[in-house]
Formats: C-alpha cells, structure tokens, sequence
C-alpha cells in the first residue's frame, strides 16, 4: 500500500476483477479461484560480487493461474520488487492472456534489485543462479512456465537464461522455448522489440477509428492530427511514441524521471532519445519547454495520454488534473481503482493495460510456437508468394497493356517476411480484442468503463476453460 492507494497493488486488481465479476453469472467458487494465486516461489540464494563479498538476493515467481499451460509472464529486475508487485502482475497476465486469446496461464517473476549497481558479470551470475532455482522446484519450462523480458532485463538476460536451462535439460530438444524475448541468434523473433509499443499503438488507433466512440468524446476519428504524450521513453514508450508520429499524431510531451520536455509543434523520439544519451538527460532539448516534475507531464492539455513507466502514477492525487481525453495504459497497472472512477466521472476513455500492453505477450507466443516448430516464419512461403505475385502481375499487365512503377512493382510482389508475419499477427491480435471488448461494454450499459468490460471478457473466458476442462459443473 502507499500513501496514494489504500490499497496495495494486488489488491487493486482484485478490487478491478471484483467490480467486473458482478457482471457476469459464473458462481462464486469459481470466480474465487480464478482471482486466486496458484502458485508463489520465494527464494533467497547468495551470489559473489566482483570485490569478493557476498550478498544474498531476494527473488520471486509466481504462477497465477494454470487454466492453461505453460504460464507465461516477464522477469523484471528492480528495487521495488515484492511479492504483492509479482502476484499483482501475474494476474494480470493471465487475464491479459485470455482477452487476447493467448493460450497461457499468467505468470511473472522479479529479482530486488537495481541493475545499474551491478556490473554485467554480476547480473549474468544472478540470472544464471535464479534460473538454477526456478529448474530446481520444475517453475520454467517451455510447457511448464515460460519467462520473458520486463522492467530491468531484455534480450541478454533471456540469453543467459536459454543457455542455463539447456546446460542443465540436455538434449531436451524444446529448450529454446523456456523463454522468449531471446536475440533472434538464440531462436528469438524478429518484430518481439518493437511490440509492445506497436501493440499500444493498434489498440488505440482501433478505438479512435470508432465512430461513436469518438463523437462521445469530441474527438475526430482516427489517430491522424491527435495531440499525444508519452510517459516513459524506455522501449514501450519510445516505440508508442514512433508509430503514432509515423502515423501522423503529434508528439507534444514526453517524459522521463529526470523530468519531462513539452513542445507544442510536436517531439522526435529518437532525437529526444540521442539527446538523452549525450547528455544523461531529456532536458533542455532544443525548441522544447522543460516541465522539471516528470509527472507534470501526465497533465498536459492532450488527446491521447500514454503512461509508460511504473504503477500507480495517476492516481487519486492527480487524476482530477488530467486533462487528456483517451488514457492508453502502455505501462503495468499505472491507473488505480481511484482514478478510474474519476475518469468515469470525466467522461475521460481509458484503456485498460490488461489488454493494451499484451503486444510483448502476444509476439512472445508467436516465438514460442517459432521456438517449438523450429522453423523461422515466411521460410516456407516467402519465395512461392513472391514467385505467383510476379506470375499475377505480369498477367495484368500483359492484358490491360500498362506498366506499373519498380514502387509498386516491389510492393505487390513482396512476399513476408517474419517480421511481416508477426506485425500482421499482432494488428490481427489488438483489433480482436478491442473489438471484442467494445461489444460486451456497449451490450450492458451498467459497465462503467472500458476497464471492467475487459475483466469480464477475461473472466468469462477463463471460467470457460474451466467449465470445459470439467474442473466445475
């Protein structure tokens, strides 16, 4: 709990599935366990620093939810790792999983500590020793619980971790798939960077080409011309922050914890991001206004808010300052139970993270399939694709007697790639669940927001499993 939230972050998810639950007919037993914490692994074991000394870690894992399996959920590495934070995250994985139709139950991991104090050597020894601990007590597996990348750790860590579990599962033939998020050299996925970010950007282009949904908020449809700020220029934030530029939106604010830069005319990510790497800092980027409190930027006069960064930074505090008229929670919980019914009251859109940020989850599965089918995505059918297109628009033009330009020439005749493949899997994916979310909001106009619409759509596919698996009547 902080002195923003009564309450703490589980229990700020379970107060969400609660609000949602009453809305469904499924009983309360099986409501009860789907809520539940399966499984939790706490663990403490010593590592040898560089200067010699010892210090012992302070490590989590937890399964939420074996509807289905494997579990699948991110490693992070941070101070603020605890077991609410690693439980509350492994449920929302399991229901982000369900409303994307991701076959996995929900999990998550999380070691305490601050990776920069580390050097690379000492974090491949802690990476190395949790991944011994979690093959120990059989909690990683490519059907038993996949790991994957989150605040703190990315592709090298995931190395690391592939590279432990095969030394000690020889000559199990599966083993890259005991985690995703790997450098494609290691059996990772081209399109796994960018997709969360990119998966941010499908779920609110989705809801901003609704008409109704627009109208009701005085907004034209679509995203072209939307005035956004972004939170967090980390990976998800930066890539947001890219497509919606790239699409046609201003990037008016972006935010860091050192502060935050606003400039009316619109930002550039990556000139921001090269502007950061020289000088340690977003501020003071040429033509920008400094906004020195990097949550100031949270209430900019905007249409599209992104947060993210970490949980809870709208909150009862500040929400009635948030003048943005759609929220897309890009970051993990960043909006508590509090702010929701402010925005309710606002009549401020906000869409849920459970679902908006299941872009890494999503490519994350399709590695994983890549992973168990050991075959690279567009291998078998780039060249035939490419060969008919050729055949189809020579026809064309042999009948219709025109030439088209080398740009369109290549454009027809592209067959996929695998990172092709993966962003049409993932646009399919977001468009789906948006969907489907908006349809069970605009059924019952007792569901107050877009939030609990995605709880029940979570709920009602997991208690579905349940049903069918025979585990209830």
């Amino acid at each position: 709990m902080s002195e923003l939230s009564p309450y703490s972050f589980f229990q700020s998810v379970e107060k969400s599935f609660d609000k949602a639950a009453r809305f469904t007919t499924w009983d309360i037993g099986i409501l009860e366990q789907i809520k539940a914490c399966n499984s939790v692994y706490r663990m403490r074991f010593p590592i040898k620093r560089d200067d010699g000394t010892i210090e012992v870690m302070e490590a989590y894992r937890v399964q939420h939810s074996h509807h289905k399996l494997p579990c699948k959920g991110g490693i992070r590495f941070s101070d603020e790792v605890n077991q609410d934070e690693v439980m509350a995250l492994a449920a929302l994985m399991t229901y982000k999983c369900a409303i994307v139709n991701v076959p996995f139950g929900g999990g998550k991991g999380g070691i305490k500590i601050n990776p920069k104090k580390y050097s690379s050597y000492e974090l491949e020894s802690i990476t190395r020793r949790y991944t011994s601990e979690l093959v120990k007590k059989n909690f990683i597996g490519p059907g038993i619980d996949v790991p994957a990348p989150d605040y703190g750790t990315g592709e090298r860590e995931m190395a690391w971790i592939v590279d432990t579990y095969t030394s000690l599962k020889p000559g199990e033939i599966d083993a890259a798939g005991c985690v995703t998020g790997k450098p494609v050299s290691q059996g990772g996925v081209r399109g796994r960077k960018e997709a969360t970010g990119l998966g941010v950007y499908y779920g609110v282009r989705e809801v901003c080409q609704m008409p109704d949904v627009m109208e009701k908020l005085g907004l034209t449809v679509g995203v072209e011309g939307k005035r956004v700020v972004v939170q967090g220029l980390g990976n998800v934030g930066y890539h947001t922050a890219k497509f919606f530029r790239e699409n046609g939106a201003k990037v008016i604010g972006l935010a860091e914890f050192e502060g935050a830069i606003f400039n009316e005319e619109g930002l550039n990510e990556e000139d921001v991001f090269q502007h950061r790497k020289r000088t340690g800092s977003i501020l003071n980027f040429p033509g920008s206004t400094n906004l020195t409190v990097n949550t100031d930027a949270l209430e900019l006069d905007c249409d599209i808010l992104i947060p993210a960064a970490l949980e809870n930074v709208i909150n009862i505090d500040n929400a009635q300052r948030i003048k943005a008229k759609i929220i897309g929670e890009a970051a993990n919980g960043p909006c508590t139970p509090e702010a929701d019914e402010v925005f309710i009251h606002k009549g401020i859109l906000c869409i849920p993270d459970m679902y908006l940020n299941a872009g890494g989850v999503t490519v994350s599965y399709f590695e994983w399939l890549k992973n168990l089918s050991h075959v690279r995505y567009g291998r078998m059918e780039k060249r035939f694709t490419e060969n008919m297109n050729a055949r189809i628009l020579s026809q064309i033009e042999e009948l219709s007697g025109k030439s088209v330009s080398d740009k369109e020439r290549l454009f027809i005749m592209h067959g996929a790639d695998e990172v092709d493949l993966v962003h049409s899997g993932l646009e399919e994916t977001m468009i789906t669940a948006t969907r489907e979310i908006m349809e069970i909001w605009k059924s019952n106009v007792n569901i107050p927001d877009m939030r609990t619409a995605a709880y029940v759509s979570a709920i009602n596919k997991v208690a579905t499993s349940y049903a069918e698996l025979g585990i209830f009547p």
